[in-house]
């Protein structure tokens, strides 16, 4: 895996709590880093991705209407539970 080096600026109580946790693991403070860097760039491009997906099926005219939703949500639980309502 072909590395490149950048400069990032913490606050100080960030980089002690990361030379702490370097040292009580045996790990580079740039290996931690890079570590989770790459664990939230999976997750916010998960959760990017999502929302991408989620917004294309709503202008597909794929959703729930809002008040469809809240009826089956205030019936959780009733005598007269909704079933979940299906897309459009």
């Amino acid at each position: 895996m072909r590395t490149a080096t950048f400069t990032v600026r913490v606050d100080t109580g960030a980089k002690k709590r990361l030379e702490r946790l370097a040292k009580s693991t045996g790990r580079s403070r740039s290996f931690l880093a890079a570590e989770a860097i790459n664990e939230y760039l999976e997750v916010n491009e998960w959760q990017v991705a999502g929302i991408r997906r989620a917004i294309a099926s709503l202008d597909r005219g794929e959703g729930i209407p809002q008040h469809v939703v809240k009826d089956w949500v205030a019936s959780w639980g009733s005598a007269n539970e909704r079933p979940v309502p299906k897309r459009s």
